[in-house]
């Protein structure tokens, strides 16, 4: 019975390795996806959803080392969580510090036109960016105004707004609608009696 509190709840490793090692796997992260890209974070396809369970699975060991005490997976978790919410805290503080740590939104789409070179850079193919517009009630990438990956991963897209003409259309075409389905329940069909 002794055994089992002391697996439990004695480290195998000294605390402030702990430590260090959850703030260098967190540091190396958030580096990797800074630089692979914010694909990762929002579009996921199923190579990236896979990527992203056996990363977390990859450095699982390098945040414990030889560890596995239930105090030591909640002292990785613990600094885990303060490094972020510190982390959070300064870069929302620090709008600069912001930019530099999740990049700029990048417009994928202007004024109805696909442009190719931020859809090469950030891996996205003209399939998931029609898939996602259709996500958000868009049939046809003429009506869209903008397009932007966001700094989450999110695709957004802004519609161009009808011009005049086309609203006094849409409005004759919906008159006329609703006179036939008038005229269809008052008059007989054609050739009765």
């Amino acid at each position: 019975m002794n055994s089992i509190w002391n697996d439990m709840l004695v480290s195998g490793v000294p605390m402030a390795e702990k430590v260090i090692r959850t703030i260098a796997v967190y540091g190396f992260l958030i580096a990797g996806l800074r630089l692979f890209g914010k694909r990762e974070l929002g579009q996921l396809n199923p190579l990236d959803f896979i990527v992203l369970l056996l990363l977390s699975n990859t450095v699982q060991n390098a945040i414990i080392g030889n560890d596995n005490s239930l105090v030591g997976g909640l002292v990785g978790a613990l600094v885990l969580m303060i490094v972020n919410s510190l982390l959070v805290r300064y870069a929302y503080r620090h709008p600069a510090f912001r930019r530099a740590l999740e990049g700029r939104p990048e417009e994928l789409v202007r004024d109805g036109h696909v442009l190719v070179r931020p859809l090469e850079h950030n891996q996205i193919t003209r399939e998931e960016l029609v898939a996602a517009a259709r996500k958000q009630g868009i049939e046809h990438m003429g009506d869209v105004a903008c397009a932007r990956l966001e700094v989450s991963g999110a695709l957004s897209f802004l519609v161009k707004e009808p011009t005049e003409l086309q609203r006094f259309h849409a409005e004759i075409v919906s008159r006329l609608e609703a006179i036939e389905q008038r005229l269809a329940t008052v008059a007989p069909p054609a050739g009765a009696k």
